[in-house]
């Protein structure tokens, strides 16, 4: 039976090779600075990671050696206290844009998360700072962990809201036929069937503010001892790579190059093994 498809003509052969080509060099643009600016700082950094980088704390002005091992457990605990008081803001906002939600309220939040979403960091620093740091009278971690959770929110709630409304309204359907509340629902069904793109949101919010200095700044001010009290200053990666990286000193230099990469290496990490546990746990529901 002879074929009824028509070859392919000589312009659509080349317009469509001219387009992959095109596809394929724009992906090896995005890729471009990413590879560009690990380099760099697996070239200027690594030479100062050592173990006494990642188990000390700074050493006095004059004196080499020392690390930042209290910037890097600070900045665990400021960014998992933000992710504390983020991730479930920003997931009960987009539940309620997307599910739950009517009227103007719906148009004034979203409009709220947007503009909040475009907000500079200082802004963001500022207010956590009147919020938190002055009726306290004193920094904390507390105070960065709201400030970072503050930035997250925006992110979460419109990446949580459009998921949301990408899952077909048939389950729905299906999930109250049977009879289960709304609210069930949504949170074991819906919920549930949007949670990879749900916790990918999460995790651009986290890689976003996990390099924050200015926020910090204002609120945790940073510390050269060890502290795990999220009520006192608290020393973070960001914070001690500015302050290393506008000193007069080169030991300070190569240590504000190294801290850059491990900050860049925990963030690479963080979101791999929460991708990894995601995909884990959907093949298992899906065997």
């Amino acid at each position: 039976m002879p074929s009824l498809s028509k070859p392919l003509s000589p312009w659509r052969r080349i317009t469509n090779v001219a387009f992959i080509g095109l596809s394929a060099l724009a992906s090896v643009l995005v890729l471009a600075p990413l590879v560009a600016i690990f380099g760099y700082l697996l070239y200027k950094g690594i030479g100062s990671i050592n173990l006494a980088f990642l188990t000390k704390i700074p050493k006095p002005v004059g004196e080499s050696g020392g690390g930042m091992a209290n910037a890097i457990i600070g900045s665990v605990m400021i960014l998992g206290l933000g992710s504390i008081f983020g991730v479930p803001l920003g997931i009960g906002a987009g539940i309620y844009l997307a599910e739950f939600g009517h009227g103007k309220l719906v148009t004034l939040v979203r409009f709220t998360a947007d503009v909040l979403n475009g907000v500079p960091s200082i802004v963001v620093g500022i207010a956590a700072y009147t919020m938190v740091v002055l009726p306290q009278q004193h920094f904390s971690a507390f105070a960065g962990g709201v400030a970072l959770g503050i930035m997250m929110v925006p992110t979460i709630a419109r990446t949580t809201e459009e998921m949301l409304l990408m899952v077909p309204n048939t389950i729905r359907e299906a999930a109250l036929g049977l009879g289960i509340p709304q609210w069930r629902a949504t949170l074991q069904v819906t919920l549930r069937t949007a949670s990879k793109g749900v916790i990918t949101g999460c995790m651009l919010a986290f890689a976003r503010v996990a390099g924050e200095t200015a926020p910090l700044l204002f609120t945790a001010f940073g510390n050269q001892f060890w502290n795990v009290n999220p009520n006192q200053p608290t020393a973070a990666l960001p914070i001690q790579i500015f302050s290393y990286a506008i000193s007069p000193f080169d030991e300070w230099h190569k240590q504000a190059w190294a801290g850059a990469l491990i900050l860049i290496v925990l963030i690479v990490a963080a979101v791999s093994a929460v991708r990894i546990v995601t995909s884990r746990g959907t093949m298992a529901n899906n065997a």
